[in-house]
């Protein structure tokens, strides 16, 4: 297998609203916010109509876009048996992605993440984990992890005890390790334990600009450029505007957007681009190749509404 993702099994629940929902709920437009309590998180839910539903998280839409372009990939993320769960599993399914998981019934449902589209077509997004984010390393099988040539973690679901035996044992039995840091809450969140990820551990990092100047406490881009080459790892960073750059050692790499597109939703760009950007690496083409995959993938799903082609 090509490649294996390690991330939370979470079902999409797309819906549109205007910003005076997001006011009056007091979310903060564009972020991530995790709901704890199963009430509050229903009570959102209740007062909305869902455009649709996929079987999503971060890294299983990267994985279901690298097996749009053709490469063998598996996934492991943790479900309960309830209605969701099983719709989760069948989503894989039908994407061509083999699920490592076998779903028994959990005290926590199937995590679930609502993506709150606005007019100006930002997503903002509230996360209630459920067995998700209990992950364990009982849940992480070795023997598959040996036979991908890469393994791709999210930072979402790194978190202090089990999450992070199961990333560790993960790490351990790895090929190549590439991760992405998600979001700047959890960057800011868990600032030290992924500097040393990034540092030692990972042999590429995907992050947008302001996750990792916010991860190195950095005053400008050219700091992040310093910090990346001295590394000498596989760096990817997006940066929005001004296109995607990849750094390793003293190679710098950059690539453009695509201009003049129709964007609807931006769920899901940094998920494709990274797609992309492990197609092309896996598939031995250049970094530049690699960027202008990754750039090709995200253009194309932010001209529809969800993270999935």
């Amino acid at each position: 297998m090509k490649i294996l993702g390690i991330g939370n099994a979470i079902v999409d629940v797309i819906c549109k609203v205007d910003d005076s929902f997001i006011s009056q709920n007091e979310l903060t437009k564009s972020t991530m916010k995790l709901i704890f309590d199963e009430t509050e998180f229903k009570k959102l839910l209740k007062n909305l109509k869902i455009e649709k539903t996929v079987s999503g998280g971060s890294v299983a839409n990267s994985i279901v876009g690298i097996s749009q372009l053709g490469d063998k990939v598996g996934f492991i993320g943790k479900v309960s048996d309830d209605e969701f769960g099983s719709k989760y599993e069948e989503g894989l399914k039908k994407e061509n992605v083999e699920y490592f998981y076998s779903k028994k019934k959990e005290e926590l449902p199937t995590g679930t993440c609502l993506i709150l589209v606005t007019p100006d077509s930002e997503r903002t997004m509230c996360t209630f984990l459920g067995t998700a984010g209990k992950i364990n390393e009982n849940d992480v099988n070795s023997d598959v992890i040996k036979q991908s040539q890469i393994i791709f973690l999210e930072g979402y679901l790194w978190d202090e005890g089990e999450p992070k035996k199961a990333f560790d044992k993960a790490i351990k039995s790895a090929n190549k390790v590439a991760m992405s840091l998600s979001d700047q809450f959890c960057v800011d969140r868990h600032k030290k334990h992924f500097l040393e990820l990034v540092k030692n551990k990972l042999d590429i990092t995907f992050a947008n600009e302001q996750e990792f100047i916010s991860l190195i406490d950095a005053k400008n881009f050219d700091e992040v450029v310093n910090f990346s080459k001295q590394m000498n790892k596989l760096v990817v960073i997006t940066r929005g505007e001004k296109g995607a750059i990849a750094i390793q050692g003293e190679e710098i790499v950059e690539c453009d957007i695509h201009k003049d597109l129709k964007i609807v939703d931006l769920t899901g760009a940094g998920d494709l681009f990274a797609a992309g950007f492990l197609h092309g690496y896996v598939n031995k083409l250049s970094v530049k190749e690699s960027l202008e995959k990754g750039t090709e993938m995200s253009s194309k799903v932010i001209q529809q509404i969800g993270a999935r082609l």
